[in-house]
């Protein structure tokens, strides 16, 4: 009797080296046509105010991208992720302001129900073999509802208690731009240079694959789905910092941003493919076009059509790159 042992893929998903080499390239000329175009519609745009004001708002969005990679990875979705913010932004000022807690471990509550509500929506859909698609949407209503009820549907000020995550540290950035920039890094390490990076790619290239080489995808999928709920509730401590108070509306339509990131950054929605630093390089795509669009005095409606059309060109483009990387293999 023969022993079949997995034969994990590359933890990029992405092919050779010089594959990897190019993406990073083809996002980093993407990003700095984006800047020179913007740098030459307002001269306000190239200036070092703007880039901090830019760094200093996208570590929530980055922290939760990092996690969303993973659960795009392994062939799934997560929406609830800008309701699991708003509750475990909203439980950490409960804890703050109502039950009195000492802060670290206020903010300690808060991550853990962020970690809590990804384990539920990651364990109710492994238990009962649904979409996490349609787990999470119930999810993000169920969770929406619980921040209303912890807030008492309103804004609850903390003031400056947790604001030294977003406070100035150097040069004008914000520890928690500092704090992003290394969950980015250990995220990329961990899917590129770990035994669970290489499983959670491997789910997503072929689950049933796996469960033939003996390695069991439910407990990895729950922990992808836990993590990323951990780090929605640790962007909820980011977001309550900056603006000193947490909103239990606050993270609405964010998950679409979150999403959008990590399929610009060329993760694909069909699973068993990405790349953490990648993801980054979307983030900060977004942010850029945010603050663009606004310094030239694009309305409302035009900076959604604009962002809906980068998204769907990146899409469209991912695609083509995957097709014709299919037809050298076969």
């Amino acid at each position: 009797m023969t022993t079949t042992t997995a034969s994990a893929p590359p933890a990029s998903g992405a092919g050779s080296l010089k594959g990897q080499l190019g993406t990073y390239i083809g996002l980093a000329v993407v990003l700095l046509g984006m800047i020179g175009l913007f740098g030459s519609l307002s001269e306000y745009f190239l200036t070092v105010e703007t880039f901090v004001t830019i760094a200093n708002e996208i570590p929530a969005l980055a922290v939760m991208a990092v996690g969303m990679t993973f659960v795009l990875i392994i062939a799934g979705i997560d929406l609830s992720v800008g309701s699991v913010l708003a509750l475990s932004a909203a439980v950490a000022a409960a804890a703050i302001l109502q039950w009195h807690l000492p802060v670290p471990l206020a903010a300690l509550l808060g991550l853990a129900t962020g970690l809590i509500c990804g384990a539920i929506t990651g364990a109710v859909s492994v238990a009962w073999r649904l979409p996490s698609f349609i787990v999470s949407l119930g999810m993000l209503e169920a969770v929406r509802g619980g921040a209303y009820l912890v807030t008492d549907s309103r804004t609850q000020y903390v003031g400056d208690a947790i604001s030294g995550l977003a406070a100035p540290w150097i040069g004008g950035i914000s520890a928690a731009f500092v704090l992003a920039v290394v969950l980015v890094i250990v995220g990329q390490l961990v899917l590129s240079r770990t035994v669970f990076g290489r499983y959670v790619v491997g789910i997503g290239t072929n689950e049933e694959a796996m469960r033939l080489a003996g390695i069991d995808p439910r407990p990895i999928r729950i922990v992808v789905f836990a993590v990323t709920g951990l780090l929605a509730g640790l962007a909820g401590l980011m977001q309550s910092a900056r603006l000193e108070a947490a909103d239990p509306n606050s993270g609405v339509g964010i998950e679409l941003q979150v999403i959008a990131a990590v399929v610009i950054g060329g993760t694909s929605l069909m699973g068993g493919r990405g790349s953490v630093v990648n993801t980054f390089f979307g983030v900060l795509i977004i942010a850029v076009l945010e603050a663009g669009l606004a310094q030239v005095g694009a309305s409302e409606p035009s900076k959604r059509i604009i962002t809906g059309a980068v998204i769907v060109v990146a899409v469209i483009i991912d695609t083509l790159r995957q097709r014709r990387a299919d037809r050298r293999l076969a």
